[in-house]
């Protein structure tokens, strides 16, 4: 799917700045723990998504305490039926859990990449 040049600016600036979850949670996808690819900060449509695969039409957004407040779920669920409608899941990870459990969190992505969500 295309994006908006502001968007696709958008994504390479994120990728320069990764919170420490993302980078650790990119850190175990780049040396494939899993056998999915996936891609960081992928620009689609207006968003940018966290992580991207494109084989199981997957993006996996990992969550900071920041995502329950205001209107922040709304803006998720907003974006979340955005992407549904265009074929893409969304797995929301909070942030604490790939701090804490690395492989829980793996294990997690793999099911729902294989669709045993």
């Amino acid at each position: 799917m295309e994006a908006p040049k502001a968007t696709v600016q958008r994504a390479r600036s994120l990728r320069r700045r990764l919170t420490p979850p993302e980078a650790r949670l990119w850190v175990a996808l780049r040396r494939r723990a899993l056998d999915w690819r996936f891609r960081r900060q992928h620009p689609i449509g207006p968003y940018v998504l966290d992580f991207y695969c494109d084989r199981a039409r997957l993006a996996v957004e990992v969550d900071g305490a920041m995502h329950g407040i205001g209107d922040a779920p709304e803006r998720d669920a907003r974006r979340d039926a955005w992407l549904a409608q265009r074929g893409v899941r969304t797995l929301r990870l909070p942030a604490a859990l790939i701090r804490d459990d690395l492989d829980a969190a793996l294990r997690m992505i793999d099911h729902w990449a294989r669709g045993l969500e």
